[in-house]
């Protein structure tokens, strides 16, 4: 009996003993694998895509052959989370070649729906700078006003953003949360007539403060055809520095814009619909953007007192527009043809130097010759109004004139590329 029970117990040492040596071996053969996936160079990948634009301007003063834009993007993919992409901006203008960085960013995906950029970034502000610039995606052969690099609404910057998307049943919620070195203001001593605008193209910041910002965006429907979208952006553009130090008056050689603010926020819409009933495919786009500068004070150059003034530092810019194509057609030419008619509008704040009230009307045709290739024919309208420009708070009331309204005609015709 003894032995029997010794026989069992040995058997079920022995037993247990093969199992745990085998789970050990299985362990050691799966960390083996997991090593040798780490020495195994990730797949890399690397492609050329971009856009180019050029044409033939006719306005009253001039008429000219011109080479708008040709924008190559570079993009290089390591494994399946890791992307750098760049974007150089080239343009041949005054008989020069511009070159300039659009943007050059890292992105690492940390999950499906969240994705952190670090870099130089398209700042997703509105629609339009981060989705619709490219002169292929671009209904018309321009921007619309308040929208560009001169313009109302930041279109790239330095910094890290944070973006992703959620989805809320049959509908879509997407956001961006960024942080950029942001503007700086423009104080008069360069140009004088510009004092109290905001310069968004910085390499450098001039303070410890930081732009924040961001955009959030709802799709109601499950085809996504439609996207509301908001967004906000705040930011402190003045230095500590007094740009009067070595002035001789001493009214404003403490003067600095140490702190003014900067507050933007925009409205955005976007739908785009097959629609049966009328045989093609509707487009509207649009934006509304205000931009608040807190008040301070400025030097007016034409007053020979050099006595500060200020003024209610308040611009307003928007645009809608309107596409449609009969892409449901039979006819291989109709099919590929698009109507499209743009209204913009910028004004900016009617008490400073660089007051102006621009208005612009677009009228165009595109010809698809592709799904990425477009010639486009338009015929615009702007109108600007510089009304009471310059008048200060003083009451000497110095360097306000009169320029009146001016209407002028342009007509364009552009290739768009996207390759």
């Amino acid at each position: 009996m003894k032995k029997k029970i010794l026989f069992i117990l040995l058997s079920v040492l022995s037993f247990m003993f093969s199992k745990a040596q085998d789970s050990t071996q299985k362990q050691i053969q799966s960390l083996q694998d997991e090593i040798s996936m780490l020495k195994k160079p990730l797949k890399t990948h690397f492609m050329i895509r971009g856009f180019a634009q050029f044409g033939f301007d006719a306005s009253d003063d001039n008429v000219n052959f011109n080479m708008t834009s040709f924008n190559p993007v570079l993009l290089w993919r390591q494994g399946d989370r890791f992307l750098f992409e760049t974007e150089l901006e080239m343009e041949y203008m005054t008989n020069q070649l511009s070159v300039n960085l659009g943007y050059a960013n890292a992105s690492y995906m940390i999950t499906k729906g969240l994705i952190v950029k670090f870099g130089k970034i398209l700042i997703p502000f509105g629609s339009f700078g981060e989705k619709l610039h490219p002169s292929w995606v671009n209904k018309c052969a321009t921007m619309p006003l308040g929208i560009g690099h001169d313009g109302l609404v930041p279109m790239n910057d330095i910094g890290i953003e944070i973006k992703g998307g959620l989805q809320l049943g049959s509908s879509k919620l997407s956001y961006a949360l960024y942080a950029v070195n942001g503007p700086t203001i423009k104080d008069g001593t360069v140009e004088p007539t510009e004092a109290g605008m905001l310069a968004f193209d910085n390499a450098i910041d001039n303070n410890k403060n930081k732009a924040i910002g961001g955009r959030i965006a709802f799709l109601p429907f499950q085809n996504s055809s439609l996207e509301i979208g908001l967004s906000g952006y705040y930011g402190k553009p003045g230095s500590s520095v007094s740009p009067f130090a070595t002035d001789s008056m001493s009214v404003i050689r403490d003067l600095n814009y140490k702190t003014v603010t900067a507050l933007l926020t925009a409205v955005d819409i976007s739908y785009v619909k097959m629609i049966s009933e009328i045989g093609g495919v509707i487009d509207i786009k649009g934006q509304y953007t205000m931009s608040e500068v807190s008040k301070a004070s400025y030097i007016n150059p034409t007053d020979t007192t050099r006595m500060p003034y200020s003024f209610n530092n308040s611009s307003v810019a928007y645009y809608a527009q309107l596409a449609y194509r009969p892409a449901m057609l039979e006819n291989e030419i109709l099919k590929n043809v698009e109507l499209v008619g743009r209204y913009s509008v910028y004004n900016t704040p009617q008490s400073s130097l660089w007051y102006s009230n621009k208005s612009q009307i677009t009228i165009g045709l595109n010809y698809w010759l592709t799904w990425r290739t477009v010639i486009k024919a338009d015929y615009q309208m702007t109108t600007v109004d510089n009304g009471m420009s310059g008048m200060t708070s003083s009451s000497s009331m110095t360097g306000m004139s009169s320029m009146g309204a001016t209407t002028s005609n342009m007509i364009l015709l552009h290739l768009g590329i996207g390759f």
